[in-house]
């Protein structure tokens, strides 16, 4: 893998989940980071507050706005476009959002790197584009499932980024994550939703379906997927999945997790979480080959591992206390 040092780096969704855990990642590597955190009136900058760094710049402002785009992509060397709406429920009530924001934003972004001759885009996908598991495990030609508003807008996100490739030979490359957890994840995730639960003393844990199966990866791993996607040579026009290669149903998560946080509690079924019966995603599981031939990536974390890092940071108070266990969040 090619290691390129000091290269200047937008990153979009850098305020969010996975995104600030990337940013730390090209900061600790050595590189420039620009950090995209969406707009708001309060100048709040999600989980980049407090993250100073000499090579770290903090911009404020919105991907379906093409000018603001072009003037963000200047001078950018290459650009890990992370930005986007994700929450599968929210997409149920406003599907026409995650249109705007993800397939729109895709080709702002996508554009305005061509125009200011980005050297390589790295556009962040998900596995919910492949649905429910037609063939385990799942490689990079399974076909592609829109069983939600959220999976369709990336399946078209996806789509428009690999037509500037095809069309005008931007050097883009598609990563594809599998199912991410760790610190600082979204309340509406499961993970999340059980600890912080656990943590607040409920004997009662309201979940919705656990007879899925997904493939689990702690948010180091994914970092240093993305990270060796963006550095490897000869990746363009590519889509890569970044996986464990491995399943687990959410209620072997459930009981790892509890003997983990060592609490007695039982499942309560909350009919509000569960999906649509044709919206459901009930098996992901990667193949992870392509990404191991094509870079030097190789999983860190077993969920054991990833669980226990999980948990110690849910449960400081510090950062517990930022999440409302008792609220169901969308």
């Amino acid at each position: 893998m090619e290691i390129l040092k000091e290269k200047k780096i937008l990153v979009t969704g850098a305020d969010g989940f996975i995104g600030s855990h990337l940013v730390e990642k090209l900061l600790e590597s050595g590189h420039h980071v620009k950090a995209l955190s969406y707009y708001n009136s309060f100048n709040f900058w999600g989980w980049l507050e407090g993250m100073n760094h000499q090579n770290l710049e903090i911009v404020s402002g919105d991907i379906r706005n093409l000018n603001f785009c072009l003037n963000l992509t200047e001078g950018m060397d290459m650009v890990f476009h992370l930005g986007a709406l994700i929450a599968i429920p929210y997409s149920y009530d406003s599907p026409e959002s995650y249109i705007d924001t993800n397939v729109t934003g895709t080709s702002n972004i996508c554009l305005a790197a061509l125009r200011n001759k980005v050297e390589k885009v790295i556009h962040t996908s998900t596995s919910e584009v492949y649905g429910t598991a037609q063939y385990v495990p799942i490689d990079e030609k399974h076909p592609l499932q829109p069983q939600s508003p959220y999976s369709a807008s990336k399946i078209g996100a996806d789509s428009m980024a690999m037509s500037y490739f095809n069309a005008f030979d931007l050097p883009m490359v598609i990563a594809r994550p599998f199912n991410t957890y760790g610190p600082r994840q979204s309340a509406r995730a499961i993970i999340p939703t059980i600890i912080t639960q656990l943590a607040h003393g409920n004997k009662e844990i309201k979940l919705g379906d656990l007879r899925p199966t997904r493939d689990l990866n702690y948010v180091k791993d994914t970092c240093n997927g993305l990270y060796a996607i963006g550095f490897a040579n000869g990746v363009e026009g590519e889509v890569i999945n970044i996986g464990s290669n491995y399943e687990v149903t959410m209620q072997e998560v459930f009981e790892t997790i509890r003997e983990i946080m060592k609490v007695d509690a039982e499942v309560l079924v909350d009919e509000q979480r569960i999906r649509p019966e044709k919206s459901e995603v009930f098996r992901l599981w990667c193949d992870n080959t392509k990404i191991k031939e094509m870079t030097e990536f190789s999983v860190q974390y077993n969920l054991k591992k990833g669980l226990k890092e999980t948990v110690t940071w849910f449960t400081n108070q510090e950062n517990l206390k930022k999440y409302k266990a008792d609220i169901y969040n969308v």
